[in-house]
């Protein structure tokens, strides 16, 4: 990451914040978006329940302590901006580091800075992860979207074309929706799918969209509506509603676009990741 985004990160506090207990007392509100339960030993026993091989894993790697242990630092280093750290501890600790881990990789490959060799090699990385713990952890939500957050940031470094053509695009589809299937509130996720549907009909046209991958408009906008519900104090929200806006009609809804800039601007962030959100809307869509 970027000296500038590390110093920014680091002179809001947060690194401070979420040392020793903070980050349990502030886990509510960090994760009201992806809903990830916190990840305590009693965490790690009830999903090594009915789960063998990832029972095995943890009686292999320290026990459920020691995941748990190593869990919460990798999210330690995510929420104060660390990425980079947070993915290098994650991807030491089974299918709940990666989801850490992934979701770092998905911010990390937005900074200013990195090299696009760097970020796709991460991006792979991330997918890799994502796909072991999908199958070591099939019912467990954020296994499948932190998979789809990597496999879609990847997509979009690739371009939307290539990712339809390739298949990507449906991968990403299949565990958004089963992220929603899983856990319905998970707000990430209904983002996450309201830009999928909104980025096809925008290459495809809506006719197109709608016949091929029952991509439509409207359900971008429900799932982005349905997400500002879930996280009303969450800047990443507002603005991925106006680019999908912009996305479909950009005309038409170019001031409804900056009014939902304009709110996410205001937004307090929890973390360096919002915070970071923060800043993106302050400088207005793009």
């Amino acid at each position: 990451m970027p000296q500038q985004k590390k110093s920014n990160a680091r002179a809001a506090g947060f690194g401070k914040s979420f040392s020793g207990s903070g980050l349990h007392a502030h886990w509510e509100r960090l994760h009201l978006g992806d809903r990830e339960p916190y990840p305590d030993p009693a965490r790690v026993t009830r999903l090594a329940k009915g789960q063998p091989r990832f029972a095995a894993w943890v009686d292999a790697h320290g026990g459920a302590k020691a995941i748990a242990a190593g869990a919460q630092d990798a999210w330690r280093e995510f929420h104060g901006g660390e990425y980079s750290r947070a993915i290098g501890i994650g991807e030491e600790f089974g299918a709940l580091g990666a989801t850490a881990a992934n979701k770092a990789a998905a911010i990390h490959s937005l900074q200013h800075g990195v090299s696009e060799a760097s970020v796709l090699k991460e991006l792979e990385a991330a997918t890799e992860r994502g796909e072991r713990a999908v199958a070591m952890l099939p019912d467990y939500a954020n296994a499948h979207y932190m998979l789809a957050l990597a496999l879609g940031r990847y997509s979009q470094r690739i371009s939307i074309t290539r990712a339809l053509a390739t298949g990507l695009a449906t991968r990403v589809r299949k565990h958004l929706d089963t992220t929603i299937e899983l856990e319905p509130r998970h707000a990430e996720a209904h983002i996450a799918l309201g830009l999928y549907h909104a980025e096809i009909v925008a290459k495809l046209g809506s006719l197109l969209a709608a016949l091929s991958y029952q991509a439509t408009g409207e359900a971008a906008l429900e799932h982005l509506r349905r997400a500002i519900k879930l996280v009303p104090d969450s800047p990443v929200a507002r603005i991925e509603y106006a680019n999908a806006l912009l996305l479909l009609d950009a005309s038409a809804n170019r001031d409804q676009a900056r009014e939902l800039y304009e709110q996410a601007a205001a937004c307090k962030p929890a973390d360096a990741m919002e915070q970071l959100d923060v800043g993106r809307a302050r400088r207005g869509p793009q």
